[in-house]
């Protein structure tokens, strides 16, 4: 059950992470103010130019110019799309903060009704996108497949769908800039925090200009934060595969025993059954196991240095000569 419902109007920001939407910028900037503008709501909207090597930086400062509701967060390099969202939410100190992308996929227009889910009670409102026959049989294949998996082998529940188009009160804002791991995966990390949450549908749109800077390499790497982030999970697959391997080695035993029981010793390979029994036994275990073993150690090197999640710059690059 949501909430007693909340103060009318608060104040809201509108978090926007963009890399090298020189293309998509003016339309989507124009398309979102024109929403903002229809809400009662004094609003912000913060762009966090993650490295952008296009116009990008430069078409950011000239709308922030041109309003001083707009402002512009830019980040020493590319850092890449969660720690992006992580600078914006840092940055933003309204009542109600909403993040969405800035390629026209996440449609501007459900935010007066977020807004209004807000007031009914709800902490955090959580979109979920609804797949379409634009989107590839691969793509929602591989989707599904990584949802499926991570809520079974997780503590912590994700929407299927779930997309990093959100609303945040304050409470859960302040709650999710409190966890600082390096590998981030914010649609777990919302979930996990336990909030009153709604779920909006939405249809996806084709995005305005420009192509996905989501690369399946990038999205391979998302979902192995979040898989080895919210779960202990690979270290009993690895012991379990193991135990696969020991079951071998006992039916393997027992293939051997049998030929001596038979009287047919003689059949079998001088130094064959003890060199398989110990390949399969001490090769599958300790190689599945120490693979699993190496990435969470590796995770925790990364924690352990304590750099930052993202850095800043005062401004954009100068312009090329």
């Amino acid at each position: 059950m949501p909430k007693k419902p909340a103060s009318t109007n608060p104040t809201l920001a509108v978090v926007v992470p963009v890399f090298n939407e020189q293309a998509a910028l003016p339309a989507f900037h124009a398309r979102l103010t024109g929403v903002l503008e229809s809400l009662p709501n004094a609003w912000r909207l913060l762009y966090v130019d993650d490295g952008s090597v296009d116009e990008t930086p430069h078409l950011l400062q000239a709308l922030s110019a041109a309003d001083e509701r707009v402002r512009v967060l830019h980040l020493s390099r590319n850092f890449g799309h969660q720690a992006a969202l992580t600078a914006g939410l840092d940055h933003a100190d309204t009542e109600l903060v909403i993040t969405l992308d800035g390629d026209g996929q996440h449609p501007p227009e459900l935010i007066p009704e977020m807004v209004r889910l807000h007031a009914a009670g709800y902490d955090i409102v959580q979109t979920q996108r609804l797949d379409t026959a634009g989107t590839s049989a691969f793509k929602r294949w591989t989707a599904g497949g990584f949802y499926a998996f991570l809520n079974r082998i997780s503590d912590t529940h994700v929407e299927p769908g779930a997309a990093d188009f959100r609303l945040l009160s304050r409470a859960a804002a302040d709650g999710l800039r409190q966890m600082r791991e390096h590998h981030r995966f914010l649609r777990g990390m919302v979930s996990w925090m336990g909030f009153r949450t709604v779920i909006l549908p939405y249809q996806p749109a084709r995005r305005m200009a420009g192509t996905s800077k989501y690369s399946l390499r990038k999205m391979v790497r998302l979902a192995l934060d979040a898989a080895f982030s919210f779960s202990l999970a690979p270290l009993w697959i690895g012991m379990s595969v193991g135990g696969v391997f020991f079951l071998l080695a006992i039916a393997e035993a027992a293939y051997v025993l049998s030929f001596w029981l038979r009287g047919q010793a003689g059949a079998l390979a001088p130094g064959w059954s003890s060199l398989m029994f110990m390949l399969l036994i001490v090769g599958g275990v300790l190689t599945t196991l120490l693979g699993f073993i190496g990435v969470y150690v590796g995770y925790i090197f990364q924690e352990a240095k304590g750099r930052p999640i993202y850095l800043t710059r005062p401004g954009p690059p100068p312009p090329p000569a």
